[in-house]
């Protein structure tokens, strides 16, 4: 009797002693990580059995100030934004107002068609893929780079290969795409993914930056290898309040950067990214079809891995088939990776570090994931 006690109160002992380890676990790896390698502030976001089981906040949230990041500071989270976008025209896919085979030039109202392969069609597919063969070499902040009506060089947007047979990363489409929403939808971009994404799903962000609590944005830095410093980039919440004022519905869409523009935090990233994991649907809220999620899910080409701004990589974490995507600019990186399957998944953003990459991703990122899964959900 007194034996099977003592086995109880030692299992007992052993749970809470594992529950309460696995974070003194992860801040040590983080912030030993921290001290041997050049990062101002690092947000994190742990998923497992698709719930959020841990945040924290390391590092600064303003060098200037020597203000400390906090689990509720908002970042430009870059090119993570792009699945916003992609989930919305999800949306209205289902809802029969498009369809992912439309032709682009339909749907942004002038000629997107490849000189060289001017009878092939660039479908919205296409565009959300990155197989459009458009290029960001004229840039992609406006829609003039790509308009034939507003730019004599609009024809070197384009790739010398065939449209749906090449795969560049381009965030002009995305633009483009944040365009579509917009003219199909009545719906001015930002407004729409609020109202459709970030509501339903009780999520605090968006993509103007006069819309939300500026008091909570993490500076962003970018790490200047020359002087071994950090320097602010102011550029990374630019509200461009004037370029609003004067907005042209359906056209200069581009203010709101639906390529990267999103602002969030990371546990509200989390929570979003559970709504993927669980195939659209989160707390009792479907915010797309399990098909849709799927299609976004499932790379159109294994040697890229990309589906529909997802992607899968097996190089994040050494065993384990992932799917997510990234974010880089201004000097911050950002990281949303959940395995569906297994219904775990992380959240990483730094608002500056090191800029170096291994296995194709930036190092810090990729350290401070593997030092989460080591502690929360391996074996």
């Amino acid at each position: 009797m007194k034996q099977n006690l003592f086995f109880c109160l030692a299992f007992q002992f052993l749970i809470s002693f594992n529950a309460y380890s696995q974070p003194d676990k992860a801040e040590a790896g983080i912030r030993a990580m921290m001290e041997q390698t050049k990062v101002v502030g690092l947000a994190v976001a742990v998923v497992k059995n698709n719930q959020v089981i841990y945040t924290n906040a390391f590092g600064k949230k303003n060098l200037e100030n020597n203000t400390p990041l906090t689990n509720d500071c908002l970042f430009r989270i870059a090119s993570i934004s792009k699945s916003f976008s992609a989930t919305s025209i999800m949306q209205l896919a289902e809802a029969g107002k498009l369809s992912l085979e439309d032709d682009i030039s339909k749907l942004v109202g002038f000629s997107v068609r490849n000189p060289k392969f001017p009878e092939t069609v660039i479908t919205l597919r296409m565009v959300l893929s990155h197989r459009s063969s458009i290029n960001d070499s004229q840039g992609y902040f406006t829609l003039d780079a790509i308009n034939p009506g507003k730019n004599s060089n609009w024809a070197k947007c384009f790739n010398d290969y065939e449209p749906g047979k090449g795969y560049m990363y381009c965030n002009l489409n995305y633009n483009m795409v944040g365009t579509i929403i917009e003219k199909i939808s009545g719906e001015r971009f930002d407004q729409y993914v609020k109202h459709h994404v970030l509501d339903p799903l009780g999520l605090y962000g968006g993509y103007c930056v006069d819309s939300l609590d500026q008091s909570r944005f993490a500076t962003i830095y970018e790490y200047n290898g020359d002087s071994a410093r950090f320097e602010a980039s102011p550029g990374a919440y630019a509200p461009r309040s004037q370029e609003i004022a004067n907005y042209t519905m359906g056209y200069t869409t581009p203010i709101f950067s639906p390529t990267g523009g999103m602002k969030i935090s990371a546990g509200d990233l989390a929570r979003y990214m559970i709504m993927h994991s669980k195939k659209g649907r989160y707390k009792r809220k479907r915010i797309i079809a399990k098909k849709s999620a799927g299609e976004m899910q499932t790379p159109l080409s294994s040697e890229e891995g990309y589906g529909l701004a997802i992607m899968t990589s097996q190089k994040l974490i050494p065993g384990k088939t992932m799917k997510g995507h990234t974010g880089s600019a201004y000097g911050l990186y950002s990281a949303m990776f959940f395995e569906p399957k297994e219904k775990f998944g992380f959240v990483v953003i730094t608002n500056g570090c090191d800029p170096r990459y291994t296995e194709g991703f930036n190092a810090v990122i990729r350290n401070t994931v593997n030092i989460l899964y080591e502690s929360f959900v391996a074996k």
